[in-house]
């Protein structure tokens, strides 16, 4: 069993993209980030890397999540 502990995780910002779709709540446009993430093992040197993708409303610049995102338990 092997026990990891990050003690930072950094994101940048790669690009943004314009998705389709409206903001449920204002009825703006919806626009895509993609985002790598770099978690960092006590400061010292890069664990992993990943890339994700967010949602977000140009307008009211609310957080968007996708019906398959929502994980039920």
């Amino acid at each position: 069993m092997r026990i990891m502990y990050v003690c930072e995780e950094e994101e940048i910002e790669i690009g943004r993209k314009r998705a389709p779709g409206k903001c449920p709540s204002c009825g703006g446009k919806v626009e895509a980030v993609d985002i790598k993430a770099r978690g960092i093992f006590c400061y010292l040197f890069p664990l992993c890397f990943r890339i994700k993708t967010n949602y977000f409303c140009t307008l009211c610049s609310k957080r968007l999540v996708l019906n398959s995102q929502i994980h039920h338990l």
